[in-house]
């Protein structure tokens, strides 16, 4: 089972890979990050790339039927105080968001604890296969082992 490097360089391997880094869609920090960034700081596409999950995550429209997306229907409505309890599972399995030039991949992983990690990829869109990358992407979320 692959920690988190190991799946950064095994996502690099994907055709197209510019850039991979696992990231914390609560405080929009990279956990870890290879390759290049849009913009060339991995720090500031981690904090953007959270926010743009983060978003998607909370919405009732982009979640599957019967779930609450990452904020209970209480915390929606304003009662203030109690943190939510993130599912296990992700509400959300992945965000693909083109340009011109390249896709982003966000692929949110499944974890024991509270699942607010998601793994993105740059990829160049001359000569990267965004079908492989989700595919790969999902067996690598499967087999990522945080802690």
């Amino acid at each position: 089972m692959p920690g988190i490097d190991e799946c950064l360089l095994e996502a690099m391997r994907l055709p197209g890979a510019r850039g991979a880094a696992l990231v914390d869609w609560t405080s929009g920090l990279a956990l870890g990050a290879v390759g290049e960034f849009p913009g060339g700081d991995h720090e500031a596409a981690a904090a953007e790339a959270a926010e743009v999950a983060r978003l998607t995550a909370e919405q009732r429209a982009f979640t599957p039927d019967g779930h609450d997306g990452l904020l209970g229907r209480e915390d929606r409505e304003g009662v203030a105080g109690a943190l939510p309890a993130a599912p296990a599972d992700p509400p959300v399995e992945d965000l693909i968001i083109s340009n011109r030039d390249s896709y982003h991949v966000l692929r949110f992983v499944p974890t024991s604890f509270d699942s607010s990690v998601f793994l993105h990829v740059w990829l160049a869109r001359s000569d990267g296969n965004l079908a492989l990358a989700r595919i790969r992407l999902g067996e690598m979320a499967e087999r990522l082992v945080l802690g």
